[in-house]
């Protein structure tokens, strides 16, 4: 892969981003992936917008986590997983062999259905990202408080943060995910059902940061939550069978689909 950098102009990052922002953060054309023989997307043409939240719906086996790890590359650790089409982030198709993945990951940070947290300290966990890039200090402390408060669990884990992980609930295990993924300075979030394994307390909390978030960062969120789509979103996509059915505006999406599959869906029908 090829950038131009120019540290000037702060959309700009090294390795990744070229020179004049694109119109969509992420943009993919006829992107189609396979599991060995399975075809598991069909021609998926979807644009997301830059700081904004998405949502991609749909019933369990659409495709939608497919896709989501398809936007840094997670896709690759399935044996035999192979991928046709495009798949633009920040205008730079990631697909290519030459894509150096290790800096994609860091820019296009993710989050899993289930809390992750690495076997060290809160705050371990926390440095891990930016330690291994170099950051070491004051910075580094600087660095894992700020990830803390954006994810809105410094209150709740500041007088404590060498103790274990697996010590904070699980609502706070997902928050002190975000944060770890948050402290690597990633332009682009993906959760891919980011709340499904908490708590509604929990699941609060992660919806109160996603909306705090979105003027700073791209998100993008898989969720089987109609509602949670409805609550958090700007923008919305409806993926079915592999197919992107319908995307747009989450407003024109949930009150006046195209699709009748869409409509379907949202009536709560089949999904």
């Amino acid at each position: 892969m090829t950038a131009v950098v120019d540290a000037s102009r702060p959309h700009v990052a090294a390795g990744l981003l070229t020179p004049e922002a694109p119109a969509w953060a992420i943009e993919s054309r006829g992107y189609s992936v396979f599991y060995g023989a399975r075809q598991v997307l069909r021609d998926v043409s979807l644009r997301i917008p830059r700081r904004r939240i998405t949502a991609i719906m749909g019933p369990s086996g659409c495709g939608k986590s497919t896709f989501l790890r398809s936007i840094n590359r997670m896709n690759d650790r399935i044996p035999g997983a192979r991928w046709t089409g495009a798949l633009l982030v920040e205008g730079v198709d990631v697909t290519g062999p030459r894509v150096d993945v290790t800096d994609l990951r860091r820019r296009v940070g993710m989050v899993f259905q289930r809390p992750t947290p690495f076997p060290f300290s809160i705050f371990d966990n926390v440095a891990y990202g930016p330690r291994m890039h170099g950051l070491r200090g004051s910075a580094l402390r600087d660095r894992v408080e700020e990830s803390l408060r954006l994810a809105g669990l410094w209150e709740a884990v500041k007088d404590r943060l060498d103790a274990p992980a697996w010590a904070l609930s699980g609502g706070q295990q997902q928050m002190l995910c975000i944060a770890r993924a948050l402290a690597v300075r990633p332009e682009i979030l993906l959760l891919d059902e980011p709340t499904s394994q908490i708590d509604p307390g929990g699941a609060a909390r992660i919806e109160e940061f996603l909306g705090t978030v979105a003027e700073r960062l791209t998100v993008v969120i898989v969720t089987h939550n109609i509602q949670q789509a409805a609550r958090l979103s700007h923008h919305a996509a409806f993926f079915l069978s592999g197919e992107l059915v319908e995307a747009g505006p989450t407003e024109d999406l949930f009150q006046s689909p195209r699709d009748p599959r869409t409509q379907a869906y949202l009536a709560g029908r089949f999904g």
